[in-house]
């Protein structure tokens, strides 16, 4: 297989040569990784193989097809681990990385609440790509409930980098490092909302903690007479 004839930027050029000798397997193999906490560039992969697809050299429906079951795959693996043995790491090791139960209490409980969107969204971003499927997994969050989300986020996730790569062909290099920037802009807004979101909630919890010790307070300690007996 050949390599577009544009110069490719960045970490594009270095996996060049992986894309060209293995193809699809390199595809599925960097994707399948990236999604279960392997910090390999999978997202990478997915769109130089894409430009290879505008260029002739790959099938661009077998790229999306197949990175789109390698992610669905390998945050289903994140997800077993997390499930299998997170509850364990966290008892055993998580006050060292200030992980206490309840905190962990309240990551299930924002994972009832809002898990399938993290797991939807995440994808694209780095860092919640890799773990977002362990986490999910130690927060037990329900498989029925996780399956359609994470296959939806995959899909997703492939479509729009799986187009960018293919549409992008000759001008790769402006669109990617465009790309870049633009998803840096993404990351630091989501990480503002966030923040923005766990201090609502730390507020909320210490507003019914005040108001529970203010309840005590006014409570008779003499009991339903009004009087100590």
């Amino acid at each position: 297989m050949s390599a577009p004839t544009t110069p490719l930027p960045g970490a594009l050029a270095g996996l060049a040569p992986l894309l060209d000798h293995y193809g699809y397997l390199a595809v599925a193999l960097l994707v399948l990784l990236d999604n279960c906490g392997v910090p390999v560039p999978g997202q990478t992969v997915l769109v130089l193989a894409s430009v290879y697809a505008g260029t002739g050299h790959l099938d661009f429906a077998a790229v999306l097809l197949i990175a789109a079951g390698a992610a669905a795959l390998g945050n289903g693996l994140g997800y077993l681990i997390g499930r299998t043995g997170g509850r364990a790491f966290v008892h055993r090791w998580g006050r060292y990385v200030l992980l206490t139960p309840a905190r962990m209490e309240r990551a299930d409980d924002f994972f009832a609440r809002h898990g399938g969107k993290v797991v939807t969204v995440a994808r694209f971003v780095d860092g919640l790509r890799q773990y977002n499927g362990v986490i999910a997994g130690t927060s037990e969050m329900p498989w029925r409930r996780f399956l359609p989300y994470n296959l939806l986020g995959a899909v997703l996730w492939t479509a729009v980098w799986g187009t960018f790569g293919y549409l992008a062909g000759a001008h790769i290099g402006t669109v990617y490092h465009t790309a870049l920037r633009y998803q840096v802009w993404f990351a630091v807004g989501l990480g503002v909302l966030v923040a923005a979101f766990l201090l609502r909630q730390v507020l909320r919890y210490r507003r019914r903690r005040a108001g529970g010790d203010e309840g005590a307070a006014g409570e008779d300690p003499g009991g339903p007479g009004g009087r100590p007996g």
